[in-house]
């Protein structure tokens, strides 16, 4: 045999075939999604099935896997460039199909599909395995899965430890708006740290004195003793610590709403005193009249004056 030729034998119930002077050209294809180690470990098996594979992987646009299969973490922009930095790909066919057919096979001139053998139940309803056709006209190659490592588990894994990772996104600049958390929970996840944290010294502390109370030959149980009540008192002042400051929150809000309510009074107060101001002028006016008895009293005083001049005068002459 020609040291180009390559006897390929077929995937179930398949025949040998002669394929000679090109690469065997592989197909496989998935999601891709949070592309790991265990998607290139698939990819290396396909590539290195043949001595001169040429490998061609496919992966399904967003419009299918999410009809399908659910929704992705990664964009179907990300998922295809993440597929050309892998070093096993020899091309990358975007908007590959659900359910691989003959006329796809014939359009990419595929001689071979990897995947691994586990029936991939195909929910489009056209058959009862999406690799199904391949099998049977004997163009399946197996891979084997990599055990311990999936997209599922990546995401199970960040769900189990959400909080840890909205504090870790949190730390690092990003707005509880855009992690879609309230005001309420963002406060309440950075006091648990502080607890946990303060939990962690307190047992080290324990862990010391333990060590110590060891060290000195004294009664453990002692030493427990002793350590839990201090860390008793240590909770009820953070407990304290904790109601005096929402007791100031609560004394601050109040502050400010008594301000309002001064600033408002203080507005009608004004209002009322340019009234008494009005009464005050009345009262002055009051006093000017009483001026004017007194200038009736100098006039009385006056005319009679006038009449004992006059009396003098008439007789003098």
């Amino acid at each position: 045999m020609d040291n180009q030729s390559v006897a390929a034998g077929g995937g179930d119930g398949g025949s040998d075939q002669l394929i000679s002077d090109r690469p065997v050209r592989v197909y496989a294809d998935g999601i891709y999604d949070l592309f790991h180690f265990g998607h290139a470990r698939a990819l290396e098996q396909a590539k290195k099935s043949f001595p001169n594979a040429y490998l061609l992987v496919g992966c399904c646009n967003d419009e299918i896997t999410h009809k399908y299969k659910g929704k992705t973490v990664m964009t179907e922009a990300e998922r295809y460039e993440s597929l050309r930095h892998c070093k096993w790909v020899d091309e990358v066919i975007p908007d590959a199909p659900w359910v691989i057919n003959q006329e796809f096979l014939d359009k990419h001139n595929i001689d071979y599909v990897a995947h691994d053998a586990l029936p991939y139940a195909d929910v489009s309803g056209a058959g009862n395995d999406v690799y199904e056709f391949v099998k049977k006209v004997g163009k399946f190659k197996e891979t084997k899965r990599t055990e311990g490592i999936s997209t599922s588990d990546i995401i199970m894994r960040i769900v189990k430890d959400y909080n840890q990772y909205v504090l870790r996104n949190l730390d690092r600049g990003y707005s509880r708006k855009e992690l879609g958390v309230s005001y309420v929970k963002e406060k309440r996840l950075r006091v648990n740290r502080r607890l946990k944290k303060l939990q962690e010294k307190v047992r080290e502390q324990q862990e010391r004195i333990q060590t110590v109370a060891k060290s000195a030959g004294m009664h453990r149980n002692e030493w427990v003793e002793n350590a839990d009540r201090w860390v008793v008192g240590f909770l009820e002042m953070f407990e304290e610590g904790c109601h005096k400051m929402g007791t100031a929150i609560r004394d601050r809000i109040q502050e400010s709403l008594r301000g309002q309510v001064s600033r408002d009074s203080t507005y009608l107060l004004n209002g009322k005193s340019d009234l008494d101001d009005d009464s005050d002028d009345d009262e002055d006016g009051d006093e000017y009249y009483d001026d004017d008895d007194d200038d009736v009293e100098y006039y009385d005083y006056y005319e009679n004056n006038s009449d004992k001049n006059g009396y003098q005068k008439r007789c003098n002459s």
